[in-house]
């Protein structure tokens, strides 16, 4: 074989696996879903095993109103975006904001929530949310969200940051007595705690927080960068749903306000 007749071959073969890698790009028929598990009421393990939650709802919505056949793929936190690059799933759902941090490593869809954080102790602590007022406190956090940034990058050299593998576990300790406070979104705390037997003895304290330097632009959908056809379908579905009702039915399920913000 020639020196150009061996590079007309690698052409070919080049050009060959671009248009497949073209073809698998727009075929999607098929999604894998990343989804947590562990974070009510947004996503949780039943009863009997079974995934539940206002994400694993919305997932289910968006995939029957783009009409491909979803798999629900569940991922600890930690290693949610890492196996997002690795190809494990083909998006995440999982209550992930949508923060400029992130958009570096993946690409978002638009919003689907948009909720704030806030804190959550003791009643009857007195705290105040500044860094005189949580000075020597022990805070609560689960561990690479925005909310432990936040607290991190805010009152760092204040308080001593306690972080954890899912807000089950930082519920556990807040209510032993271990840390002083928790910060997470003000829905997963009040459906997930206050409005519980266990979290009876706490209350909000401080104000809703929702700058976008820390919190983002609301919840989306992550993608890897480059599939940008997965991208639009799921960025069609979210405002097809909310116009023909499903996402009304699936929030009222949930909440008794409005959940998706201005």
């Amino acid at each position: 074989m020639t020196l150009f007749t061996r590079r007309l071959a690698l052409a070919a073969v080049a050009g060959l696996v671009a248009l497949v890698g073209v073809a698998e790009a727009k075929d999607w028929t098929k999604v894998r879903i990343g989804v947590e598990g562990a974070y009510p009421p947004f996503s949780l393990v039943g009863p009997d095993g079974q995934l539940q939650g206002f994400d694993i709802d919305i997932a289910k919505a968006l995939c029957e109103q783009m009409k491909v056949e979803c798999t629900l793929v569940q991922q600890d936190w930690d290693g949610i975006i890492p196996a997002l690059l690795a190809r494990k799933y083909d998006a995440i759902i999982a209550s992930m904001s949508i923060t400029e941090e992130r958009k570096q490593k993946v690409d978002f869809s638009d919003k689907y929530y948009d909720t704030p954080a806030r804190f959550v102790a003791r009643k009857g602590a007195n705290i105040e949310v500044s860094k005189e007022g949580l000075a020597g406190k022990k805070v609560g956090v689960q561990r690479a969200t925005i909310h432990d940034k936040y607290v991190t990058d805010n009152f760092g050299d204040e308080v001593e940051v306690v972080r954890y593998g899912t807000a089950d576990e930082v519920d556990l300790d807040l209510v032993a007595g271990r840390i002083d406070l928790r910060l997470d979104d003000a829905v997963a705390i009040s459906e997930g705690l206050l409005k519980t037997d266990q979290g009876k003895d706490f209350e909000f304290v401080g104000p809703p927080m929702n700058d976008p330097r820390w919190f983002g632009e609301g919840v989306g959908i992550a993608m890897r960068k480059g599939d940008t056809e997965l991208k639009e379908k799921f960025n069609k579905a979210i405002d097809d749903i909310r116009a023909n009702g499903t996402y009304d039915k699936i929030a009222k399920k949930y909440f008794d306000f409005d959940v998706y913000g201005s």
